[in-house]
């Protein structure tokens, strides 16, 4: 058994720390809602009162929260993790943040004599449930390997792409095909709504061509029958389509197509859809056109 921290038990993280629980580890997690902390204790879970208390009590402490800056916070504010550490302890942060820095979350935790892994996953509420994600690792081998058990619990898609910094890399790709995909089926199934065709049977007839794809299967559904509650919320996407455009002026690359999908998210925000699934950018098409796909 394995004394486990979990920072973070939102949408994503109260399902990945029950796995883990299930999985027969000591969980201690800490949030800012207290609802999530006694959905832990109901579990079998222990609470803590800070960042720094579940670094202290624990071997392993992943983070789970939405933002660069949050991390940033976990990690290095006041009461934060850095406070708690001892030497030969693992920080896993499995949050979506900018692989820049992460490098520098990653060296100024290396300088307390401890590991640390970017495992940034990819699946969304659903996949989290499931102990489905994708987790895409940046790190050295040999934390990868000591903490591969802990993400067989949570995932099922296990790939070390490289360094530190490297994992959250390559979630930013990820999203970059997320977002295009997204638009793409939403375009298609606008056109053939539009055009009097029937867009369940015309996604149904997709799914068994070249043009089948998971995206296509949940998120077309979800497109079809009106579903848009989170999910992948808007917002999240938006953050993480950031650091892609500004991941690529500093590389002095031209991702148009991104931006294109981020300027469709923006038209939903403008909307009072922050909070909408990632999967309603299709109602940005469907303004534009004045057809709503049905």
């Amino acid at each position: 058994m394995t004394k486990i921290g979990f920072i973070g038990l939102g949408i994503m993280g109260r399902p990945m720390a029950h796995h883990l629980q299930n999985g027969g580890h000591e969980v201690t997690g800490y949030d800012l809602v207290e609802e999530s902390l006694v959905e832990l204790e109901k579990a079998g879970g222990k609470r803590a009162d800070s960042s720094r208390s579940v670094a202290e009590t624990t071997d392993t402490i992943i983070v789970m929260v939405p933002d660069t800056p949050d991390v940033d916070a976990v990690l290095f504010g006041p009461q934060g993790v850095a406070e708690g550490l001892s030497a030969g302890k693992t920080v896993v942060d499995m949050s979506s943040i900018s692989p820049i820095a992460t490098k520098d979350f990653a060296a100024r935790i290396n300088a307390l004599g401890c590991d640390y892994l970017d495992g940034p996953v990819s699946g969304g509420e659903v996949g989290a449930k499931a102990a489905s994600l994708t987790i895409m690792v940046g790190g050295p081998e040999a934390a990868f390997e000591r903490t591969l058990p802990l993400f067989e619990m949570m995932g099922k898609n296990i790939t070390l792409v490289g360094g530190n910094g490297d994992g959250q890399t390559c979630k930013v790709a990820n999203q970059i095909v997320v977002a295009l995909t997204i638009e793409a089926v939403g375009e298609a199934l606008l056109f053939s709504s539009k055009a009097g065709a029937d867009p369940a049977r015309v996604r149904e007839a997709l799914m068994g061509g070249f043009a089948a794809s998971r995206i296509l299967e949940v998120h077309g559904e979800r497109m079809i029958k009106r579903t848009f509650d989170p999910g992948f919320r808007i917002a999240l996407h938006q953050k993480d389509l950031n650091l892609a455009l500004s991941g690529a002026r500093a590389l002095g690359l031209s991702l148009p197509n991104t931006a294109m999908a981020q300027e469709l998210f923006n038209a939903c925000a403008a909307r009072g859809g922050s909070d909408w699934d990632h999967s309603a950018m299709v109602r940005a098409l469907e303004a534009l056109a004045d057809h709503e796909v049905a």
